[in-house]
This record gives structure tokens, sequence and C-alpha cells, in this order.
């Protein structure tokens, strides 16, 4: 792993966490990584970050690399891909881009080694989960090592049926944008209270994190936890049922539901160009 050559093409916020878990872990030397972008500041700020290298041509950072980060926008992905040639045919491709499906880049890089991931932003804190599969052209060894990068954000799940990975995008991807929107609303509702700020956020982030450590604590059910703190015609009841009322896991759940809808687009937008009119939101 220390000897393998990564090329991250799209330095942005989650390559700069995968870099630094890599180097955290020891898993790889900051020498044999090297970061691809169109803006040179943003090449020199890792670089004199972390020690590694950077340059503006994407082709050339892949073309001796054992293994290829993907980590653009979804909407850039089709121009990069058309500009890398000439990959090693030994190389892996370890794509972070949501909705980019494993024959599209295949097909676009005339390559058979490809890994398509999902990771969500607690990464950058190595506190993340991915959610991960891997072409059939991808050999036991390439997927330990593709096992191995994405564990340097937290936790990994493989998964067969590359169907899942839209799925992931839509929960865990951006999941931590539903924690931080409920967090916000929590914290503001204290401060609507009465509270001043910094206390009302002192409560409530330690009560989700709490509530999070002793939902792994205790092994059961959800419901099972929540029934424990709803007493009969109590203060966590009538809040209970005024969320029922109000549609809370109704919104919440066509939200993820549209998101995943979003995620399936986006992958069709990057095949075929699909007038303006007909996009979506977001």
């Amino acid at each position: 792993m220390l000897d393998k050559k990564i090329a991250f093409i799209g330095p942005g916020v989650m390559a700069e966490a995968m870099i630094a878990g890599l180097l955290r872990q020891k898993l790889a030397k900051a020498e044999n990584i090297q970061a691809a972008g169109p803006r040179a500041e943003r090449g020199r700020e890792l670089k004199k970050k972390y020690g590694i290298r950077s340059t503006t041509d994407n082709a050339s950072a892949a073309a001796k690399a054992d293994v290829v980060v993907l980590a653009v926008k979804p909407q850039r992905l089709t121009g990069v891909l058309n500009g890398l040639h000439d990959l090693p045919s030994k190389a892996l491709v370890l794509s972070i881009v949501a909705g980019a499906s494993l024959k599209k880049i295949g097909k676009a890089l005339k390559h058979e080694a490809i890994v398509r991931s999902m990771p969500n932003t607690p990464g950058q804190i190595g506190e993340g989960i991915t959610v991960w599969c891997a072409s059939r052209g991808t050999s036991p060894e390439q997927q330990e090592l593709a096992r191995k990068i994405l564990g340097a954000l937290g936790e990994e799940v493989f998964v067969e049926d590359e169907g899942y990975l839209d799925m992931a995008t839509a929960l865990s991807g951006t999941g931590p944008a539903y924690v931080f929107l409920f967090t916000e609303a929590l914290i503001d509702a204290g401060v609507h209270m009465g509270f001043p700020r910094r206390i009302a956020e002192q409560l409530v982030l330690k009560t989700i994190r709490g509530s999070v450590d002793y939902y792994y604590h205790a092994g059961r059910h959800p419901a099972t936890l929540r029934n424990q703190v709803t007493s009969p015609g109590g203060t966590s009841a009538e809040a209970l049922y005024y969320l029922e009322k109000a549609g809370f896991r109704t919104a919440l759940s066509r939200a993820i539901w549209a998101a995943y809808q979003r995620s399936l687009e986006l992958g069709k937008e990057q095949i075929v160009h699909i007038p303006e009119t007909h996009l979506g939101e977001g």
C-alpha cells in the first residue's frame, strides 16, 4: 500500500479528507500522492499542508498512477473523463462521483477495473461511512486496495448490487444534511423559548451525541428506546403526537426519496444532454 501511487482528480473537500486519512493511518506516503485540478492555488495549498505533489494536468497525474480517484462534481465528470487518456492497464479507478455508473466510467475510459463509492462528510474526521461496489474487471487485490483507501474515511460497506449506490447517496451521502437541519431546528427552538444560543447548542449537541451513543450501548430498536422516554400523557408524548400529526416521518421519507430520484437523474444527465427546461432543482 505504501508503494502505491495515488492520483486525485479533483482536489476538493472529500479528496482532501481521503488524503489526510491515508497519511494519518500511514497507508500512503506523501510523495506518492498527487492532486490534480484546474486551480493551481488549491494544489499549492494541499502541497504545503500535506507534502503531496500537485498539478493542473489531469492526464499526466493519472498516467503513472496505481490508483486514480475521481473526485469531481457530477456535472464536470464527462469533460474530465474525456481528458484522461492511456491509463495504466493495471490501474484502479475509484470514483466518489454521485450518480456516475460503473458502465459510464468504464466505457469513457476504456478501462475495466472500476470501483464506485459514496462516502459522506463525517469522513473528513475519520467518522464517515462509505458504500461501494466494484466492476467485474476489478481483481480481488484491487478490491482490497479500495477497501483500505475508503477505510481511511471511517467504516465501509461493500455491496454487489450497484443500485444500492444511488440509495446510499440519498440516505447516508446526503444524510448529514438532514441531521444538521434537524440540529439547527432544535437549537432555534431552544432560542425561541428563551435559552441563550450557546446553551441551546450545548443542550442539543450533547443530547444528539448521547442518544446515538446510548443507542449503540443499548442495542435495541429505536422504537423501544423512544417508548422508554415517552410517559403516558407526558411532555414527550405530546411532542411526538404533534410531530406525527405534522407528517414528520412522511416529510423525511419523501425528502430521501427525492434525493434518490435526483441521484438517478444525475446519472442520466452524464450520459445524454437534457434540455435545461427539463432539469430538476438542486
